[in-house]
């Protein structure tokens, strides 16, 4: 219930959250052991797909219905005040509960692996193999009613006290941006090929700061 203020409940919101976010955070318990897990992830309309090998043992446990919580988070400053209490970071997060359910639809699988590629690149689906009926088979998916989700947001600057106005520090905002480096080719791509600017330019601009 701390910062009430933060909660953010719009469907917009939460679906921009999710599309953002690179990796999110699975939480789950298997015979009183609880797990939290990093993967990767994908929205289409109001289900939020998980992937991985058939043998995954996060995916094998949950593809029965059991609980789970699934988290993103974006970093975008560093709130840096004027006392150790009052420094932050600011952020945008989202919560989504529920019970998943395993994809055995063949063609709900494959619009689902076609989603985990384009969020990262778009348009790149377009220039590779499909996978076959085999690498489907060898591959779990999971899908997420996004029903009961919510999303946190923290933006502006640091809020210190009235009597820490006057202490000779420093205070704002630190905005952080996730950009891709020099792009490294494969051994083996064919000559004359070279990144495109989906690749080269490729970035996370702060928001919020």
């Amino acid at each position: 219930m701390r910062h009430r203020e933060r909660a953010d409940y719009e469907r917009a919101t939460i679906h921009a959250i999710l599309d953002e976010a690179l990796i999110c955070h699975v939480g789950f318990v298997v015979d009183g052991q609880p797990f939290v897990l990093p993967t990767t992830h994908a929205r289409i309309d109001d289900l939020l797909y998980l992937h991985g090998a058939a043998g995954n043992h996060m995916l094998g446990s949950l593809a029965d219905g059991a609980p789970l919580c699934v988290t993103v988070t974006l970093i975008d400053a560093l709130v840096l005040a004027r006392s150790y209490f009052r420094h932050s970071m600011n952020y945008r997060s989202v919560v989504v509960l529920g019970a998943g359910r395993r994809v055995v639809d063949a063609g709900e699988k494959g619009r689902a692996m076609h989603a985990l590629i384009e969020r990262v690149h778009p348009g790149r689906s377009a220039l590779l193999r499909a996978p076959t009926a085999q690498e489907l088979e060898l591959t779990t998916v999971l899908a997420l009613p996004i029903e009961e989700a919510s999303a946190k947001i923290r933006t502006g600057p640091p809020i210190d006290l009235e009597a820490d106005y006057a202490r000779p520090c420093w205070a704002g905002v630190l905005p952080l941006e996730l950009k891709g480096g020099t792009p490294v080719p494969d051994a083996r791509v064919l000559p004359g090929l070279a990144p495109p600017p989906e690749i080269t330019s490729w970035s996370r601009k702060p928001r919020g700061g």
